[in-house]
């Protein structure tokens, strides 16, 4: 471990004794990291950590060296005991696809662990976290908008090649009915039921198919959440407690009102769907954050989209089946009896028509629709700062 490496998490005369310009350029880089850093001092208290880990564990980096490290994970964490086992080995360890339960934000991630002892004892450890899966959520969103838009071409299909025949078939029972008997009209009258209701999910896949340009424009979208929040309660979530956690400098959305509206509307009725009439103890919670340093590369664009506005919807139902998660946006893909399963395949298309990304973390009692979204963009390619929306 370099000492310029070293005096980026001690004070600034170490920092000035390690030559300046090399304890500047380290905190730089420690800054620029992805992945979270901590720095932690032998007695457990949090010496320093990058900006990727006020994201990670929810607080400020001030708030963060006010506490000790088994204050940020739960009790009995394996993080704790790597640590005591650098710091008495005075070697660094490695530890890969640990679930990492933290205590504030009362959250779980896979992680993988990096911990490595400073130059000197008595300098603590240096933790490093890599959450796994990022790069396979990533894939999964392209993947979720290629099936958007294989839906599409099917839909666009579906409306020429089988709605017609449909007509058909559905006007040649009607004639049929006038002449029929009781125990016949019964079956020609399912042939119109049957045909009709094909027409119903012909007519619910084409909004996948809809070329025509939608208007999008400045959002708040606390004002879409709270208008969700009363749709919902006025109907069917109005047996369920809901909860919300906005971060008020939140900057805007560049987007379209309804759609989005669509959107949370969809994962609310989900959720509540999930949680079931009978529970008397069902939460729905609604969360926004700004977190920076999450960059999407997406086919067309030159450079990679950064998605730093997160919005959740959580809710304590049974949660969704571990082998379910990886397809739950593939259309036709649904764990309702009575579901077509175009829900939430619809839902990923229009996030990925905004330029975000869905995904789902799911356990019993707490999964979480987790929607990631760009700043507005103005007409002068200025991104708006938060605390202007």
């Amino acid at each position: 471990m370099s000492a310029a490496f070293t005096s980026s998490f001690s004070s600034p005369s170490s920092a000035l004794a390690a030559g300046g310009n090399p304890g500047t350029h380290a905190v730089k880089l420690l800054n620029a990291l992805p992945h979270p850093v901590i720095a932690v001092l032998p007695d457990g208290s949090i010496a320093s950590a990058n900006p990727a880990a006020e994201a990670f564990f929810g607080m400020s980096r001030t708030s963060l060296r006010h506490l000790r490290l088994a204050h940020l994970v739960s009790a009995g964490s394996p993080l704790l005991s790597l640590v005591e086992q650098v710091k008495s080995g005075c070697a660094a360890i490695n530890e890969y696809r640990v679930e990492l339960s933290l205590a504030k934000v009362r959250d779980h991630r896979l992680v993988d662990i990096f911990v490595t002892p400073l130059q000197e004892p008595s300098d603590g450890v240096v933790i490093m976290l890599q959450e796994r899966g990022l790069s396979a959520k990533i894939d999964r969103q392209l993947t979720h908008r290629g099936a958007g838009r294989s839906v599409a071409a099917m839909a666009s299909v579906l409306a020429h090649e089988v709605k017609n025949p449909l007509s058909g078939i559905r006007g040649a029972a009607q004639l049929l009915e006038t002449d029929a008997t009781d125990e016949d009209r019964a079956l020609t009258r399912l042939i119109c039921e049957e045909t009709d209701r094909i027409v119903k999910l012909v007519d619910r896949m084409s909004a996948f198919s809809e070329i025509h340009s939608v208007q999008h424009e400045k959002i708040n979208i606390h004002a879409v959440l709270d208008h969700v929040k009363k749709v919902s309660q006025a109907g069917f979530a109005r047996h369920i407690r809901f909860h919300e956690r906005y971060d008020p400098s939140l900057p805007p959305v560049f987007g379209n009102k309804d759609q989005l509206i669509q959107i949370f509307l969809n994962l609310v009725k989900n959720a509540a769907e999930s949680i079931g009439e009978t529970r008397k103890d069902g939460d729905i919670e609604l969360t926004s954050a700004f977190r920076p340093g999450v960059r999407l590369q997406i086919p067309g664009n030159k450079a990679p989209v950064s998605l730093p506005l997160e919005f959740c919807v959580r809710d304590n139902g049974p949660g969704v089946a571990p082998e379910l998660v990886p397809y739950l946006y593939d259309p036709f893909v649904t764990t309702k009896a009575t579901g077509t399963g175009l829900g939430l395949a619809l839902v990923a298309k229009i996030i990925g028509d905004h330029g975000g990304t869905i995904e789902c973390e799911s356990s019993p009692r707490r999964t979480t629709f987790r929607v990631l979204m760009p700043i507005f963009v103005s007409r002068d390619g200025q991104g708006t700062q938060r605390g202007q929306g």
